[in-house]
């Protein structure tokens, strides 16, 4: 099947033309935005974070990994969201129900991880960000006014505790 480009702006809807063949495929205020597939390296750490987070998360909230997020003229998909109990469980979920979004940055992400994926979450009102760099270094952030503030670091020699979304010791040097 073959198509074209919509004559506005992007939508979700648009997104549903895309095979499923490991691209992620998003939209930023209404341009597409394409991201070449993860290897296995990064995937591994996309794991690891996810366990980490389940393994401390109190009844009710939610880890998952690549869960959309629909935020106006785009929808973006973090490598992994930490979803409030109550949460609506759509496809698309609303930033309201956003605890944390994680981002594992790989050398074909690393800006977009860096400077446009967390303007678009701050300005959603997600209040927490954290950002796994190479060498395991983990960035935490959180929501101050509209922006993002670095809070803590950890590298491969340290342990955090954190209270958000939820109290939680990591230790970035055990993800693999």
């Amino acid at each position: 099947m073959r198509w074209s480009a919509p004559e506005g702006r992007w939508t979700e809807p648009d997104l549903h033309l895309f095979p499923q063949d490991g691209h992620r495929y998003e939209i930023l205020d209404g341009s597409l935005h394409v991201t070449p597939r993860a290897d296995a390296r990064h995937d591994s750490m996309v794991e690891s974070v996810v366990t980490t987070l389940r393994s401390a998360a109190p009844p009710g909230w939610w880890v998952c990994a690549r869960l959309g997020i629909e935020m106006g003229t785009s929808n973006l998909v973090p490598d992994v969201t930490v979803l409030r109990p109550h949460s609506s469980g759509s496809i698309w979920v609303d930033p309201a129900d956003v605890a944390l979004v994680v981002e594992v940055e790989s050398e074909e992400t690393r800006r977009y991880d860096r400077l446009l994926k967390p303007a678009v979450y701050a300005a959603a009102g997600i209040p927490a960000y954290w950002r796994v760099e190479a060498g395991q270094v983990l960035r935490v952030h959180t929501l101050t006014g509209e922006s993002y503030q670095a809070l803590e670091d950890a590298g491969t020699d340290g342990q955090l505790q954190l209270d958000s979304p939820y109290p939680i010791r990591v230790n970035p040097a055990q993800w693999r």
